[in-house]
């Protein structure tokens, strides 16, 4: 079945066909992790970048990293809709972003291509946050969002006919556009609001298959190999993810990679020597940056 914003994975491993009939939920599907990541290496990286003029956000370095992991391992971009697995024809990330002068907030999303390096992953995150917080401007999905709500029982109604239209048929790209829940990865910082990483729930709604909450730093001890205890200042990762995606084993090798990146950014610096495309699509899926 095509898809506007995926192909459908046909495989011949009968295990993988049948687990989303087995767990056809993402709520039944989700999986949590949280990973302490070296916050130490990332700052460090941060300084880096001031010295050379660039603002550098952790946001824009972790989203770097989860490209350049999907890069290598594309099955992270595939997603679970109506008991079938489809590959995303296109790489986007959600995020979070608060509005200037209150406690609201909207969700952002960016497009980004499979050979972007660090600092154009960076340049667009940082255009997309300052479009809000400083021009002040409603996005597509806020525009939306208000005209639903300004006729009584609309929202309900079409709502629920995207919803089904989503599940059984296909909805226009344009509307996957201006949907934060049809993305590649929902990134939540809340180490910009001082608080403690979760584990966010997947929405049922959309085709979101991992979901990262970055928590504020924190200081944690450690034993080393002498059985000497030492300090390090951490930021934990809350990761949520939908196992009818890939198995376990594909997602623990993966968030070890994901480290990897995280504990060396410089990597990222540069396009990746090859990218590696989805097993099950027979054409290179056409990337799509907006």
């Amino acid at each position: 079945m095509y898809r506007t914003d995926g192909y459908r994975v046909h495989t011949s491993d009968a295990m993988y066909e049948i687990v989303p009939f087995i767990m056809p939920k993402r709520w039944d599907a989700s999986n949590s992790i949280k990973v302490d990541i070296d916050l130490e290496k990332i700052q460090e990286y941060v300084r880096k970048c001031r010295a050379k003029g660039i603002k550098m956000s952790h946001m824009s370095i972790l989203i770097a990293a989860y490209l350049r992991l999907v890069s290598q391992n594309p099955l992270l971009n595939r997603f679970a809709m109506n008991k079938k697995i489809y590959a995303r024809n296109h790489f986007c990330v959600s995020f979070v972003t608060l509005k200037p002068g209150n406690d609201t907030d909207t969700v952002t999303k960016v497009y980004l291509d499979l050979d972007d390096d660090i600092f154009t992953v960076n340049k667009k995150v940082e255009e997309a946050i300052e479009k809000v917080q400083v021009l002040e401007e409603d996005n597509n999905m806020d525009n939306f969002m208000h005209k639903l709500l300004a006729v009584p029982f609309l929202c309900r109604g079409v709502v629920g006919a995207v919803k089904l239209l989503d599940k059984y048929v296909a909805i226009p790209f344009s509307l996957v556009d201006i949907s934060p829940f049809h993305t590649s990865l929902f990134v939540t910082n809340l180490a910009s609001i001082r608080t403690d990483t979760v584990n966010h729930h997947l929405y049922e709604f959309g085709t979101t298959g991992v979901f990262i909450s970055m928590g504020k730093p924190v200081k944690k001890t450690y034993i080393d190999d002498e059985g000497k205890a030492y300090e390090k200042k951490i930021m934990e990762l809350g990761i949520m993810t939908d196992e009818r995606i890939a198995n376990g084993h594909y997602m623990g090798r993966c968030f070890r990679e994901l480290d990897r990146y995280l504990k060396n950014p410089e990597v990222l610096e540069t396009p990746p020597a090859e990218i590696k495309w989805d097993p099950d699509v027979k054409k290179p899926i056409k990337w799509r940056s907006k």
